[in-house]
């Protein structure tokens, strides 16, 4: 009998791969390692390489693992499972989690607001406002690439502190006593453009999660308003819905 295969009515493939993903899955090939290759896959469980390649086929399917071009394959992160429950923060979540987050300092600068960016933080177009990029990583992988507008009056402000360091929400209402009360979110899945994918390491066409995100302070008065871009393959969000009780009570 092979390595580690069973006496089994299974296919093959689905039996290799039953001990790879066990093996995954009990940290004998932690996130980050790679695979052995094709050869040693064949040797090890006297099959096919059509069977091999299969069971690696089916790994990649599952979100197990993923093929690096030249490289070889290798065993992804487990992908961040993020609530929309509550207005927080990514250093909040990533804390949440048990994840060290840090972040990227892209640019900062004062723009003219563009009609939609104007719209969430209730000013009149071509306003100058504050934009802010950043790339954020959950134990230095690339996650999300955000784009932050602040009103200019506080954006100048919050540009003078380490945003590599200081997270914006905490520059808001620690340092500048304006105190965050509620959201509004819109989420849409879109492909990663070039600008998205040189900052995330992805390849250009990659599906993301695009967020919306405007924060208000009490009033209520837009304060901040945030294009988040997550990398699809990272990251799943999940929330919770109460049951809206039916007209009539039927």
């Amino acid at each position: 009998m092979a390595d580690g295969l069973l006496s089994s009515s299974l296919p093959l493939y689905a039996q290799v791969e039953a001990v790879l993903a066990a093996s995954i899955a009990d940290g004998t090939y932690p996130p980050g390692s790679r695979l052995p290759n094709e050869e040693s896959l064949i040797e090890r469980f006297a099959v096919s390489r059509t069977t091999v390649r299969q069971t690696v086929q089916n790994l990649i399917r599952r979100g197990l693992v993923e093929i690096r071009r030249g490289k070889g394959t290798f065993v992804t992160q487990p992908k961040i499972t993020q609530e929309l429950t509550e207005l927080s923060g990514f250093v909040e979540d990533m804390q949440a989690l048990g994840r060290r987050a840090t972040a990227r300092l892209v640019d900062k600068q004062v723009v003219p607001a563009s009609e939609s960016v104007a719209r969430q933080l209730a000013l009149a177009a071509g306003t100058l406002v504050v934009r802010i990029q950043r790339v954020r990583l959950a134990d230095n992988v690339p996650i999300s690439f955000d784009e932050t507008y602040l009103p200019r009056e506080i954006g100048e402000k919050v540009m003078e502190n380490d945003l590599e360091i200081e997270p914006i929400f905490s520059l808001l209402e620690q340092k500048y006593n304006m105190p965050l009360v509620e959201a509004e979110y819109r989420l849409e899945a879109v492909s990663a453009d070039a600008v998205i994918a040189r900052a995330l390491g992805i390849a250009v066409g990659s599906p993301i999660f695009l967020i919306e995100r405007t924060s208000y302070c009490a009033g209520p008065q837009p304060i901040d308003y945030e294009r988040l871009y997550y990398r699809g393959d990272q990251v799943r969000f999940v929330t919770r819905l109460a049951r809206r009780s039916p007209a009539g009570g039927l």
